[in-house]
């Protein structure tokens, strides 16, 4: 909804990463639906992410983002070069649009760990760890940085912008 024209979107993920290889193949999966090609797109340093936007900037499109450790420690690099080539972008945490990407999806992090501290009590007073139960994710946060959009040239729908938990002016 947000940028309708995108015909194809480069997947950036760490292959290493299980979850990332998740991440891909789901999109994979789903994107024919939607009539997107995707582009899976290896990165493992900084000169692999400079290498693979500036490649796929030329093309144009999109963007995916997925969750690690190399791109939340270089989300500042990703989401300059998003800008710097036109390229909207979707991210899996919030604290990627509050550092100015575009839009993300995905769990509150803080929320996540909060029932940690219950976990450790219970094993402290002596609850076996392989016995607690995993707790998976109840909320998704949608998050939109509308002074992105408008530098990107979108204009996010209004009925967007009602079902975010946050955006940013």
């Amino acid at each position: 909804q947000i940028a309708p024209a995108i015909r194809q979107v480069a997947v950036m993920h760490v292959p290493e990463i299980a979850p990332n290889v998740a991440f891909l193949r789901v999109i994979e999966a789903v994107a024919p639906q939607m009539g997107i090609a995707v582009t899976a797109a290896e990165i493992r340093n900084a000169a692999d992410i400079e290498r693979v936007v500036s490649a796929f900037g030329q093309q144009g499109g999109g963007l995916v983002v997925t969750p690690s450790a190399l791109t939340a420690t270089r989300r500042d690099l990703i989401i300059s070069q998003a800008a710097r080539f036109g390229l909207p972008a979707i991210y899996s945490f919030g604290f990627y649009t509050a550092s100015g990407g575009l839009i993300s999806y995905g769990i509150n992090q803080l929320e996540q760990a909060r029932p940690a501290a219950s976990y450790v009590d219970r094993i402290l007073r002596g609850a076996n760890p392989g016995d607690l139960p995993i707790q998976l994710p109840l909320k998704y946060e949608l998050v939109i940085n509308l002074k992105t959009a408008a530098a990107l040239g979108l204009t996010v729908p209004n009925s967007l912008q009602l079902l975010a938990d946050q955006v940013i002016e």
